[in-house]
């Protein structure tokens, strides 16, 4: 039986957090992104590559258009914080003799 996907964070008190990494990593994307509502730049991927996401129920929607969506959010969430892991890494290391 699969289980179902939550759209909460894993780690409790951290969504603050990602709503600011997704706001400004989508900017970074050339988004418009209301800094109160990181959550609404779905919206305005939707309407760029053409899904009809809209608020409120979706079922209509295929995983498929679903995945071009949220996709692209999660995908640049994940390579920012592989950049800034990688990042703290290199400034952990000793200086080399």
């Amino acid at each position: 039986m699969a289980r179902r996907r939550s759209n909460r964070a894993i780690v409790p008190g951290s969504e603050h957090g990602l709503g600011l990494l997704k706001a400004q990593v989508m900017k970074n994307q050339g988004y418009s992104v209301n800094p109160e509502r990181p959550d609404l730049v779905k919206y305005e991927v939707a309407r760029t590559l053409g899904v009809p996401l809209q608020q409120g129920y979706n079922g209509q929607l295929s995983s498929e258009d679903a995945g071009k969506v949220g996709g692209p959010i999660g995908g640049a969430m994940v390579r920012e914080l592989v950049r800034m892991a990688q990042q703290q890494l290199a400034n952990q290391r000793p200086p080399q003799r």
